[in-house]
């Protein structure tokens, strides 16, 4: 989740660079979900998504940027980080990644005990949701709230830790981190989007209920990404202001010129 266009690599490469990585993401985080969550609870769905992160930024960083969700594209777009005529291929590349990883995963269930596949089915296939479909009751106003505040924490961490000043090498890391604790937050109450490929991914085998709801789960992730991404320039990434009387004179060369 560099959240930068690398020049150097095609947009084939780029746009299966996101496919690729946004499948590792929904394979890792829903298969934990789906599979070994009933015995390691939200913890071990939270570390999931943090470590197939932090792989997968690692793996194609350098090639694409590693956005791996439509919401982190275009808020990096609104922060001016990648130009704008790359947001509908590369969200429609994490669109299809996770698909391909969410049809997969449901191939599998398929194969599973007896009786499985119903159950998670009936579960909703880990999609998200609100009211009766909150994991522990939220309302729909919880829900907007916590998505849209944890979207717009998340590309302020993601812009803050890949700018330039930021340390080399570690920003994959953060992110990671970064979004285990979102998950932690937010797995009660909405099933923890803050991914619209994600969601898509997951309702469209999780029953009419899951699609009814599918559009709070782009929209606000969106909607919280925009924001972050049009305001970060104002509030994190200003020249700092120095008092005229402070200032040195300065050639055109930019060397301090001594009195």
């Amino acid at each position: 989740m560099a959240v930068t266009s690398e020049a150097q690599h095609s947009l084939v490469s780029r746009l299966l660079a996101e496919a690729f990585g946004t499948f590792l993401l929904v394979f890792g985080v829903i298969g934990t979900a789906l599979f070994t969550s009933g015995n390691t609870g939200i913890l071990g769905v939270a570390l999931a998504i943090g470590l197939t992160v932090v792989v997968g930024a690692y793996a194609f960083g350098p090639i694409s940027g590693a956005h791996f969700n439509p919401a982190v594209t275009l808020g990096a777009a609104a922060a001016g980080r990648i130009p704008w005529r790359d947001v509908v291929p590369y969200i429609l590349a994490q669109i299809v990644g996770g698909i391909v990883a969410s049809s997969l995963l449901f191939a599998i269930t398929a194969g599973g005990p007896k009786g499985f596949l119903t159950s998670v089915l009936k579960g909703g296939f880990a999609s998200n949701g609100f009211g009766d479909h909150s994991p522990a009751g939220f309302s729909f106003l919880s829900v907007v709230l916590v998505e849209f505040i944890l979207t717009a924490f998340f590309l302020y961490v993601i812009l803050s830790v890949t700018h330039r000043r930021a340390a080399a090498g570690f920003a994959p890391l953060a992110i990671g981190l970064a979004l285990t604790l979102i998950h932690l937050v937010a797995i009660p109450i909405s099933n923890a989007s803050v991914n619209p490929a994600r969601s898509i991914a997951t309702a469209i085998f999780g029953g009419p209920a899951a699609l009814g709801q599918l559009w709070v789960f782009i929209v606000v992730p969106i909607v919280g990404a925009l924001v972050a991404g049009f305001s970060y320039k104002a509030l994190f990434d200003r020249t700092p202001v120095v008092e005229e009387s402070y200032l040195e004179p300065l050639d055109l060369a930019g060397d301090a010129v001594k009195a």
